[in-house]
């Protein structure tokens, strides 16, 4: 069997949850604010939105890093299989990074700081949050980390499924580290907002596929600056920016 057959099937899999996962977030966002600050309700109905969205914004750019896990698995069927557990592991660090964000929101918001709010210093917050995105993207933790997202030779390829749990948790954890400030930047902007999704998730499939990684680095880098600073200054100009209602 080429390599080539081989891939096609994980790789249509991933990209089929993907579009499935796309249009769940998509109905599930009608009709919510979709600004910064939005309400996140309670943490079981947001991690599973979370899961919904990690799904659908980075298994697309996941897919040539599942494939080459699963090519020590002989025949297509445990080819898919590999691909789908490594894929599902994978996940796990984002749903992580996930509970971790709204704990550390929800903790904030219990303190009722009124001067976090939108017409205080609540658009410098969120903009100061975008910039530090822009900061992290030249640093040697992201370049390392987006390595590990670009090149399947530095996978440390294990048998079994259970090998490939262990390898999507790595790699997830790798993923993290390469677009969690990028994740950060979409909960300033307004988590449940689609139109910032597609934007970032653009973003992270530019970095992780396209073959220039310092171009896309500093193009990235620049992007989210100009946003960060267009969000302090001129926030109504921001396009897709729901602005919050003063208190």
């Amino acid at each position: 069997m080429s390599l080539r057959r081989t891939a096609a099937a994980p790789t249509l899999l991933l990209l089929a949850v993907a579009g499935v996962c796309w249009a769940v977030t998509v109905d599930r966002m009608q009709g919510m604010n979709m600004g910064p600050g939005t309400n996140l309700g309670g943490l079981g109905w947001f991690a599973v939105v979370w899961l919904t969205m990690m799904a659908a914004m980075m298994l697309p750019s996941l897919s040539p890093i599942a494939v080459a896990s699963s090519r020590i698995a002989d025949g297509q069927l445990r080819t898919t299989a590999r691909s789908a557990a490594f894929a599902a592991a994978y996940l796990l660090p984002w749903i992580a990074f996930g509970v971790l964000a709204y704990t550390v929101i929800q903790g904030a918001r219990s303190l009722e700081l009124g001067f976090l709010a939108w017409n205080r210093a609540g658009q410098y917050l969120a903009g100061g949050v975008i910039l530090g995105a822009a900061l992290y993207e030249l640093t040697a933790a992201k370049r390392t980390c987006l390595l590990h997202c670009r090149d399947s030779q530095l996978l440390r390829r294990r048998p079994g499924l259970g090998g490939a749990l262990t390898m999507g948790v790595e790699q997830g954890g790798f993923c993290v580290g390469c677009s969690g400030a990028l994740m950060a930047a979409l909960f300033a902007l307004g988590v449940m907002s689609i139109p910032w999704m597609l934007v970032i998730a653009t973003l992270v499939a530019v970095e992780k596929l396209l073959p220039v990684t310092v171009t896309t680095i500093g193009s990235t880098a620049a992007v989210l600056a100009v946003l960060g600073a267009a969000i302090m200054v001129v926030p109504t100009r921001v396009p897709w920016l729901t602005i919050p209602m003063p208190m």
